[in-house]
């Protein structure tokens, strides 16, 4: 830089300003103010070489300053992002409510499992009818979204580049969204359903090991695992991603909802009071699964090699989780969450591979068409039944619980899910937010419980008693002593389990931890000690619940705190939904922003025409 200015003082005080206004590669912008603060015609012309020179050496993450730390677009986001202020309204409450509940977690486990068991029963009881039509609703929205010209408004602007492969994408939001579910339920739910463990065929009169048993099996576990559950993640997240990026709102829940409210939404008491609410559901959220995937381990751990469970285990489990997940959400996104991510899908797609290659392969696609058709010739029953037809043992304590816990996850996921899609399209945000996933879904199931069914049906092996007996999560260890080389296969299974769970939890607590920081940015990280803060309490009371509940009560206890932390955001949940309607299909500001993408379109088609035919 010192080459293109006539001395060393000059070339510091110009990087100054740059920093100060934050504007390093925004060319119009610097030219503009460099004029004001430096009017030399000859220092304007040697600015345009400069900015030439540091965007050829962008990748490199130099800008040719020879003296001094380097400013890259990196260093400038860290320091920003450190310094800025913390959102007290937002931290306090949060840090409050979840440390009160580990406390009383400590206290009176009991207690606090029985009053959120009635407050979550109580809810579903009253609400199930509204959670079903808002599930339905969502598919719907999100589908005319994907498939409309809404679909071509890219995230950004026209003229937006994205940051991540699809690959690396997809990849983060893969595992960023499924924690431990796959792997537990994948096999679990399925055997649970065919045997009628707990009483969910009793609605529907089917007979349990039949082979309508069967096929109930794995369309049920369709519904509840693949297109429906996605669309909410992916609402969530493409209301918040336009109001951000193109839009120009902050990065936070409340501010998807100002379709609806205006700016007064975004600024006092109800912000603060919104995000509060998405924090301590996502917060809550994660204690569950990680109470439930404590307990899964724990149980494989005692199934494979005699480790009886109990607190020093839990605790020794929790630490190596938290540790893991923590220490990956202050490597950041690109270093830490992005490595992990693509580390954990690589070991699902070998999982389901393997499993696909070893298993009875053509049983396993008869058994996907028949699911997949017995799902969809009662699409609309499932749909809407709150729990009248279907009886509560399984549309209650599954498919409302599932909903609950889906939602509680939606807004912070979808301010994740935010951050990484810059540059993207609606409709390339919907493929790799709602299709892929549910697909994927869809192909986990398929694979792992129709080998399950085909091994309990032919007595390979006897899943169903062993869950009977170890209760809902044991059934996957007994699957695997069966698989070929399980010795192996098991130990894969529980670091698969830890880098699942990881993974989706350094992605939220990272998440907290910008949505308690002030004008919070999609390309800055959060506070480092925000992060550990987060991660840490997350991990402490899931790990106080399951100690001091004595496992299976204390996983249920935070279980129901997280399904009565859903039903809260049930209602920011709906007023996304509407705030998506009303500024998609309703806002002339959208049908702008689909002719600016359609015109940029065609010019870079033409653009290239004609670069072809000069060839």
């Amino acid at each position: 830089m010192s080459l293109c200015f006539f001395s060393k003082a000059d070339s510091r005080k110009f990087v100054y300003f740059l920093i100060s206004f934050k504007i390093l590669l925004n060319t119009t912008k610097i030219v503009y103010y460099y004029n004001i603060f430096f009017t030399t015609p000859a220092k304007t012309k040697k600015l345009a070489r400069f900015l030439l020179y540091i965007i050829s050496e962008k990748r490199k993450g130099e800008y040719g300053v020879p003296w001094g730390k380097l400013y890259t677009t990196k260093n400038m986001s860290e320091k920003n992002s450190n310094s800025k202020p913390i959102r007290w309204s937002v931290f306090i409450p949060c840090f409050l409510i979840v440390g009160g509940a580990a406390i009383l977690g400590i206290v009176n486990n009991a207690w606090l499992t029985e009053v959120t068991k009635a407050i979550f029963t109580w809810s579903l009881g009253n609400f199930g009818w509204l959670y079903q039509v808002i599930a339905v609703v969502t598919l719907i929205l999100v589908s005319l979204l994907c498939f409309s010209k809404i679909g071509t408004i890219k995230l950004g602007g026209p003229e937006a580049k994205a940051k991540y492969s699809f690959g690396s994408w997809f990849a983060m939001t893969l595992t960023g969204g499924i924690a431990t579910g796959l792997i537990t339920y994948g096999v679990n739910e399925v055997l649970i359903y065919f045997g009628n463990v707990y009483g969910e065929l009793d609605g529907y009169g089917v007979q349990a090991y039949s082979n309508e048993a069967a096929y109930f099996a794995m369309g049920r576990s369709f519904y509840n695992w693949t297109v429906i559950p996605y669309a909410m993640y992916a609402l969530s997240g493409v209301i918040i991603a336009y109001m951000y990026f193109n839009r120009k709102q902050e990065l936070s829940v409340s501010a998807s909802l100002t379709p609806l409210f205006g700016e007064k939404v975004t600024k006092g008491f109800w912000k603060a009071l919104v995000d509060v609410l998405s924090v301590l559901a996502i917060a809550l959220g994660l204690a569950a699964s990680l109470g439930a995937g404590l307990a899964l381990i724990g149980t494989g751990l005692s199934a494979a090699y005699g480790i009886a469970q109990g607190p020093v285990v839990w605790f020794i489990l929790t630490a190596i989780i938290t540790v893991t997940f923590t220490a990956a959400s202050v490597a950041g996104i690109d270093k830490g969450i992005k490595w992990l991510a693509g580390m954990t899908s690589k070991i699902f797609y070998v999982l389901l591979i393997l499993l696909f290659i070893i298993g009875p392969t053509v049983y396993i696609l008869n058994m996907a068409n028949v699911g997949l058709g017995y799902w969809l010739d009662r699409f609309w029953m499932w749909g809407f039944d709150p729990y009248t037809v279907g009886g509560e043992a399984l549309v209650t304590w599954w498919t409302m619980y599932d909903w609950a816990i889906w939602i509680a996850y939606a807004p912070l996921m979808g301010i994740f899910f935010a951050i990484i899609a810059y540059g993207r399209t609606i409709r390339q945000f919907l493929i790799i937010n709602w299709i892929l996933p549910a697909s994927f879904g869809f192909v986990w199931f398929s694979v792992w419980g129709s080998t399950a069914l085909d091994w309990q049906i032919s007595g390979k092996a006897d899943i169903i008693a062993a869950i009977n007996e170890g209760g809902a999560v044991s059934g996957i260890w007994e699957f695997l002593k069966h698989v070929p080389l399980g010795a192996i296969l098991i130990p894969v299974i529980i670091i698969t389990l830890i880098a699942a769970f990881s993974t989706t939890a350094d992605t939220m607590s990272t998440t907290i931890a910008a949505l308690c920081t002030e004008g919070a940015r999609h390309d800055e990280e959060p506070a480092l000690w925000q992060k550990v803060v987060w991660g840490v309490s997350i991990g402490l009371i899931a790990c106080i619940m399951v100690a001091f509940g004595g496992g299976s009560q204390g996983v249920d206890g935070v279980k129901y705190l997280a399904a009565c932390g859903g039903f809260v955001v049930l209602a920011i949940f709906i007023l996304q939904v509407i705030a998506s309607i009303k500024v998609f299909f309703f806002d002339p500001q959208t049908k702008k922003d689909i002719e600016e993408c359609a015109e940029y379109t065609d010019k870079n088609i033409q653009a290239g025409t004609a670069k072809t035919g000069e060839a």
